[in-house]
């Protein structure tokens, strides 16, 4: 939205100073700049505006709210003038082309009412724009180096193949700039003279690119306007990983590496909304060499981090839900040669290491990159733009979907924007160059692999009632400790009950699963167990039926017949049979021997007697026999017994 050949520095700082979550921080951003530079002295081509725009139940919403927001399955912002869009990003979930396209037009339909909104203001406030020196050649010495020179670079920018191409057009360059040199040196505006000579020359190569597409529908590498270039694609290139793919488009190359962890290492966002925690990450490196090229390594660049987050919305829409699939997911693309929309190489790439490592994705998802050509009148849409394409062309539109649908796109132009009839052509010339890519993938690998990698960790997941957490967990995390300790698992456990257990043998994954769920199990009445005797009292015997859960077999439960003493039957460490015939109020568990034992024939049941306000040892560890005084009263079922000997009616 400025000129051509404005160099003077331009900053636009945007400060959030109070954050409202029903109102987006980021297009009131962008409506800021706008209107900031709208109204300032500085030469723009304004105003523009953003909206978000959601799809919920078969309506488009404009700057849905939160809950809408959650409920959509589109996730798109489309930025433009009055007179076009000249930007778009989104995240969809495989949503037709027809259904996004209508999306494109809505949201600038809704921009309009922001554009006049800016004008109003515009009108009342604006100061008179300042006149600047815009960056122009010299016209003479133009055509003098296009009259000479042209023709050489005409037919090096015709050489198919990028590296030989690049070499012939240096080749003209560097001779240009050696003659020029010679001719002008010692002459006190040689800087000058020589700026233009390069700009001269990008020139050339700018319109002689363009004009080959345009008129001879010819592009630098040969091919047509609708083609892909060669496609490969490759599963298991790394041997010790969980998952990998490489995925190669001309002379773009991109290997996907994907690492399986536990919950717990998830990302935490912490950004202005609520906090939450990022269960998918895709990353995207680019190293220099990828390009034939030195440079200095530090942290990701925009490019970088930008390529990664459309990476990350094209997969994310296919990934499973926790409940299937309950990891953490990581995709790291590394970009081994790049000649252009080396993003969506790395997005087929993650599809292919997704689908190599198990991880059960809905469907494949491929990305291409589209571009234009236009010189105001007519316009050509090329598939599969190559670096030169890009550089020189209007557009780099990339779609990313299946075959259902598309699942991300990302809009950047060079001119003052895009007609409904342009996008429509591109989205339709995209989709048949997806299902090119699509058909590759499914040639190298048709499904998901229904088993893991060896490498990675195994996990299973349980779901236990919320107040039982504290049960797991234990002291001071003391009961969860001893599991991990006797085990050797990992275990997270979030805030609603579910239990992730993590590790290469799943042996010890069931034995821990088990664990888990004595700890949290009620003992439910008419249900059998065998159980192993753990303390005798005169009037009863207790079982351990699981983990902290005891139940007593009193004595009178114990056969069908007389039962003199305890010892008679039960000793220590003895495993019997028991059903549960009683939970009381207070959780406390009666369990009967004789009642899985066919009755005698003839038998009398004899007349019993209440026990009430008994302990029966329900407390964990209470398997301790009472010793010296206590010892008589310490238990409900003796007390009671003496104290009914004594009444009126015995």
């Amino acid at each position: 939205m400025f000129a051509e050949g404005f160099r003077n520095e331009v900053q636009v700082i945007n400060t959030v100073l109070s954050y409202d979550e029903k109102a987006s921080a980021p297009m009131a951003a962008m409506f800021g700049s706008s209107l900031a530079l709208a109204i300032s002295d500085i030469p723009f081509e304004g105003p523009i505006a953003g909206v978000q725009v959601g799809y919920v139940d078969g309506q488009l919403l404009v700057n849905p709210d939160p809950d809408q927001q959650e409920k959509s399955s589109l996730d798109l912002i489309v930025a433009g003038n009055s007179d076009a869009i000249n930007m778009v990003e989104s995240g969809a979930q495989e949503l037709s082309e027809e259904i996004m396209l209508e999306a494109l037009l809505f949201g600038h339909q809704e921009i309009q009412k922001l554009l006049d909104f800016q004008n109003q203001i515009v009108a009342a406030v604006a100061k008179e724009k300042v006149t600047v020196e815009l960056l122009q050649v010299d016209e003479a010495l133009q055509s003098e180096i296009v009259a000479a020179y042209n023709k050489d670079l005409q037919l090096a920018v015709q050489v198919e193949e990028k590296l030989a191409r690049e070499a012939a057009t240096i080749a003209v360059r560097d001779r240009v700039i050696a003659d020029y040199e010679a001719k002008f040196e010692g002459h006190e505006d040689v800087d000058t003279i020589m700026r233009d000579v390069a700009e001269i020359l990008e020139q050339m190569e700018h319109e002689e690119v363009r004009r080959l597409i345009t008129e001879d529908k010819i592009r630098p590498d040969g091919r047509r306007v609708d083609e892909i270039r060669p496609l490969d694609a490759e599963v298991d290139y790394l041997p010790n990983v969980h998952g990998s793919g490489l995925f190669t488009r001309g002379q773009t190359q991109a290997l996907s590496i994907l690492t399986l962890a536990p919950m717990s290492d998830t990302q935490i966002i912490d950004g202005l909304g609520t906090d939450y925690k990022k269960r998918f990450l895709h990353h995207y490196n680019f190293p220099q060499y990828s390009v034939g090229e030195t440079g200095r390594y530090g942290a990701p660049g925009r490019r970088e981090i930008g390529h990664g987050a459309l990476g990350e919305r094209a997969l994310e829409q296919v990934l499973p839900s926790f409940e299937e699939f309950p990891y953490a997911i990581r995709l790291v693309a590394e970009v081994l040669e790049s000649n252009g929309s080396s993003s969506q190489a790395s997005i087929t790439a993650g599809t292919l290491a997704l689908m190599a490592g198990g991880v059960p994705i809905k469907a494949p998802v491929a990305g291409i990159a589209m571009g234009l050509i236009s010189d105001g009148t007519n316009h050509t849409v090329l598939t599969d733009i190559q670096g030169l394409e890009d550089h020189f062309g209007d557009m780099d539109f990339k779609v990313a979907g299946t075959r259902e649908g598309i699942t991300a796109l990302q809009m950047d132009i060079k001119i003052s924007g895009i007609t409904p009839e342009i996008l429509s052509e591109a989205l339709a010339q995209a989709k048949k160059a997806r299902f090119e890519i699509l058909d590759v993938i499914e040639a190298t690998i048709a499904e998901p692999r229904p088993d893991l990698a060896p490498s990675a960790p195994k996990i299973d997941t349980i779901t236990i009632d919320v107040s039982k957490i504290k049960v797991v967990i234990g002291k001071g995390g003391e009961t969860i400790d001893k599991i991990i300790a006797e085990t050797g698992v990992k275990i997270d456990i979030d805030d609603e009950g579910n239990v992730s257990i993590y590790s290469n043998d799943r042996e010890a994954i069931e034995a821990t699963k088990v664990i888990i769920q004595n700890l949290v199990r009620e003992a439910k009445v008419g249900e059998v167990f065998t159980s192993k005797v753990v303390r005798i009292e005169k009037f009863g015997a207790f079982v351990n039926l699981f983990e902290r859960t005891d139940a007593l077999v009193h004595i009178s439960e114990m056969s069908w017949g007389r039962t003199n003493q305890v010892e008679d039957l039960l000793a220590i460490g003895d495993e019997v049979d028991v059903k549960i015939i009683k939970i009381d109020d207070k959780g406390r568990v009666d369990a009967s021997m004789k009642a899985l034992l066919p009755k005698p024939e003839g038998y009398e049941e004899p007349k019993k007697f209440e026990r009430n306000n008994r302990n029966q040892g329900h407390k964990p560890n209470h398997h301790k026999k009472p010793q010296g005084h206590d010892a008589k009263n310490s238990f409900g079922g003796l007390r009671m017994y003496e104290h009914k000997k004594n009444t009126k009616e015995d």
